[in-house]
């Protein structure tokens, strides 16, 4: 029997959470080892798995793999979310790289003070709906298809979906002006390990918190 992908993160999103998603999408069943202390974040170190001293990391194949970026190309070309040639997955990695841009704006938000998170997350509210939303509901529109790419689900349906819904929680009515992308949402939420995933109980993880925000911050010393 295979060994289940280990992740290795904090107990929140961060930047392992499109990794989850990711994973989840596919139908892989996974593990997490949570970091809560400094000492093992330290020991993680120390035995030199991480290759820049960062994490996510994840146990998978044999390999132990760092660099979200990385971790996530290779498991959506290992669970053929990545497209059916190199034209399709340039366009995926465009695709994905554009929604990420948007939602590492809500995480560094997070560890904001109060005064400048609020002005963070109103911008992130206001970049959705002039940049990154406009631009997808035009792909949609132009595509044609159910999906952004080909018409086969992938990793850039998955992570756009997971955008979608991290914007919705700062601001439930910023999808009612882009129609196509609102069906896009009830589309894609519907496949069958997506619903799944978005069902209480399941690995994903809630919005950062408080607690959240200093554990990160005891650990790492900022």
């Amino acid at each position: 029997m295979a060994t289940k992908p280990k992740l290795f993160y904090f107990r929140g999103r961060g930047r392992m959470e499109s990794i989850r998603w990711l994973l989840a999408a596919a139908g892989v069943e996974f593990e997490e080892e949570f970091i809560e202390t400094t000492e093992q974040y330290e020991k993680l170190l120390k035995d030199g798995r991480l290759l820049f001293g960062q994490v996510p990391m994840v146990e998978i194949d044999g390999m132990v793999l760092t660099q979200t970026r990385a971790i996530l190309s290779y498991l959506a070309a290992k669970y053929d979310l990545y497209g059916k040639d190199l034209k399709e997955t340039v366009r995926i990695n465009m695709y994905t790289d554009g929604t990420l841009d948007l939602m590492l704006m809500i995480a560094v938000a997070a560890f904001k003070p109060p005064a400048e998170k609020e002005e963070s997350l109103a911008l992130v509210v206001k970049r959705a709906k002039t940049r990154y939303f406009p631009v997808f509901e035009k792909i949609l529109k132009d595509h044609g298809e159910d999906f952004l790419v080909g018409n086969k689900f992938s990793w850039a349906d998955i992570q756009l979906l997971e955008a979608i819904l991290m914007v919705e929680e700062l601001d439930a009515s910023v999808l009612p002006e882009f129609p196509l992308l609102k069906a896009f949402k009830t589309r894609i939420s519907n496949i069958p390990t997506i619903k799944k995933f978005l069902q209480p109980g399941s690995q994903r993880k809630p919005p950062p918190d408080s607690h959240y925000v200093e554990v990160v911050r005891s650990v790492l010393h900022f």
